[in-house]
Order: C-alpha cells, then structure tokens, then sequence
C-alpha cells in the first residue's frame, strides 16, 4: 500500500511538470508572436504556468494557484492586449479549481478574466468565445473530479469484498479447525487412552507376577503416554488461536530464555482488529522460535513500526543465515505467509546480506475491520 501511495505521488508530480511546461511553452510561444510582448509580459506569464504545477501541493493549493494564475495573466492581458490563447494559463487554473470541487471560485475567476480580456481588446465577441472554453473547462474539471470520485468508491467496494472474502475463509477455517479438534477428541484419545490402559495393565499384572516386564510392552506403555500428551498439545492449538500475551510479552519470554532480544515500537500506536492483533502475535511468536532454534547466540530485533493506514513487523537477527545457503520454509513460515496474505498483507523472509535471518510483513491497520464476532 505505502509503496502503491509513493508510485501515485511520482506520477502526480510528473503529470503537475507536465502541466506547468506545456502551459508555460504554449503561452510562451504564443507571446513571441505578438508584438510588442516586454519582459514584464513573459515574467507574468511566466509566473501564471509555474503556479500550475503547485497545484497539488496541499489542500488549498488549488484555490492559491488559481489566485496567482489568474492574476497573472490578468495582468498580462490588461498590459499587452494579446489574443485569446494568452487565456491559456488561467483556462488550466480554472479546470485544477473545478477538480478540486471550487466551482464557484473557478467560475468568479473565469468572470475576471473575460471581464479584463473583454476590457483590453475593446469588444465582446472574441471574449464570448472565450467564455464558451471556460464554461466547457468548468464542466470538464467537474465531470472528471465526479469520475475520481466514482473510481474511488469501487475501489473501496472491491477491497471490501475482497476483504470480506478472506475474513469468511478465516471464519471457516476456524470452524474446520474446531471440527478436526472435535474429531480427534471423539476418536483417536479413546483409542489411544484404550491402548495405554490394557498396557498399564499388562505392566501391572506381569510385576504382581513376579514376571519380567517384556520390553516391547514397557515401550508401548510410554508411547502411549507420549501420544496422548501431545495429542493434547494438538487439541489445545487447534481449539485455541488467540494470543496469550503481547510481542513484548513474547521478547520477555525470549530473553529469559536466554535469547537476546530488544522490541522497537515506533509510530503511533493504537488498538488492533482481533485478526490483526492475533496475527502480529503470531509472527512474533513464529520468529522468535525460528531465531532461538536456528541462530544460535543471535540478537534479535523486533520492530512494530505504525504508519498511516498499515504497519510493519519486522523481526531480524545477526545469526548464521546467509544469501548463499537460502534457507527451505518450513510449516511455521508457510502459516505466516497464510495469515499474512488472508489479511491484505504482504510478507518477505530470507537471510539478509549482511547476515542472519530477516521476517518482515507489512499489514494493513483496518484489516479484520468487519469480521465477525464467531470465534477463529
């Protein structure tokens, strides 16, 4: 998103140059044909096409630039009674004004400027052909402001939608999770808590016997406790994906683990959606224990960086990573990359140049903004 932002700017700017050059020569051009056009004519000019290109420049901008521009070329007009292109300056003031939704100002400003041209070429009839180009400006700066607008609608319909989507996909996904975890509830403990009773049985008559326990039925017997702990661990992580803490509470856990870890928050920070929170938690969680399986006596950097409409989280170590030996993403990274993208995300991992390990994703800040209330 910051990166689509940061194109739109570079564009915007461009088409302003573009703008303001063409304007500018234009007039130019046409002034060199006139006779008797002086300095001061080709300074006013001059200053009407460069205003132009300034007309994105804040909120205001566009009423500023259609202050200075029509003035100019007022003046221009008053001083040097050109013909009818020296209008060009103040027609292209007028369409960035009713773009900007001015109409009544571009409309006052058009009324100036026919009333001057009208004034210095001493009749009406070229200045009401003139009046026709700026009445089809206004309608045009119009129409395309009410066209952006429209585009700008869809837009934010289809990212609903599309939001909307992943939000039902994780709300399903959650539900077969809980259908999983009920399944293995339902079946596999029974048969594995059948399984490690008749063994503990077995273990308990053959020593009441006096009878040497056979080994195959000792092992049996602690393989069947082994499976029915992490059967449990399973049914825990599948009935359960809310986080118990916080990133800081994770780095705390990190550190007295004996990992050296440091959190950076920078931003404004602000409450999350449950999706968005739920998420920054577990990319935290995921590479925190990436870095303590793998990178050895690391430190490690987490980074919550809060931006305008979305925020990074980035979590980087000085391990044995390298660019030469990519590492193969394990299940852990591919759930991330899952979770990233469900919420409009995107998500870079990989062994950074300078060494080490480097997970970063950027998330959207309204993501999980309309999902619903059943549990993921």
């Amino acid at each position: 998103m910051s990166g689509y932002r940061a194109d739109s700017a570079t564009h915007r700017r461009l088409a302003d140059a573009a703008l303001m050059v063409v304007v500018g020569a234009l007039a130019v051009t046409t002034a060199a044909f006139d006779d008797g056009t002086t300095a001061v004519d080709y300074a006013l000019i001059v200053l009407g096409s460069v205003a132009l290109g300034l007309h994105h420049a804040g909120p205001r901008a566009p009423m500023a630039v259609l202050g200075v521009t029509t003035a100019s070329t007022v003046a221009y007009v008053l001083h040097a009674q050109p013909g009818p292109l020296a209008a060009l300056p103040a027609l292209a003031a007028v369409l960035v004004a009713a773009q900007a939704g001015h109409r009544g100002w571009a409309a006052v400003a058009s009324g100036v400027f026919l009333t001057a041209f009208g004034v210095a070429r001493g009749g009406v009839g070229t200045a009401a052909l003139l009046a026709g180009w700026f009445l089809c400006v206004v309608v045009a700066g119009l129409a395309d402001r009410n066209w952006q607008a429209y585009l700008r609608q869809t837009e934010q319909r289809a990212l609903e939608a599309e939001r909307t989507r992943e939000e039902a996909a994780l709300r399903r996904a959650g539900e077969e999770r809980l259908r999983i975890a009920r399944e293995l509830h339902d079946s596999l403990t029974h048969s594995i808590s059948i399984v490690k009773l008749q063994a503990g049985v077995a273990v308990h008559l053959a020593r009441k016997r006096g009878e040497e326990v056979p080994p195959a039925l000792l092992a049996i017997q602690e393989a069947g406790g082994e499976a029915m702990r992490e059967l449990r661990a399973t049914l825990e992580i599948l009935r359960d994906d809310e986080p118990n803490g916080t990133p800081a509470q994770l780095v705390e856990r990190a550190r007295a683990a004996g990992l050296s870890a440091e959190l950076t928050v920078t931003g404004e920070e602000r409450p999350l959606t449950a999706p968005l929170d739920r998420a920054v938690y577990r990319i935290v969680q995921e590479a925190l224990t990436n870095a303590a399986r793998h990178a050895g006596q690391a430190k490690v950097r987490v980074e919550l960086a809060y931006a305008e409409g979305d925020m990074m989280v980035r979590v980087e170590d000085d391990g044995a990573g390298r660019p030469s030996r990519p590492s193969v993403p394990g299940h852990g990274l591919t759930g991330m990359r899952e979770r990233v993208a469900a919420l409009g995300g995107t998500l870079h991992t990989g062994p950074r140049a300078e060494g080490g390990f480097s997970v970063c994703a950027r998330l959207p800040l309204e993501a999980g903004a309309a999902a619903l209330k059943e549990p993921v």
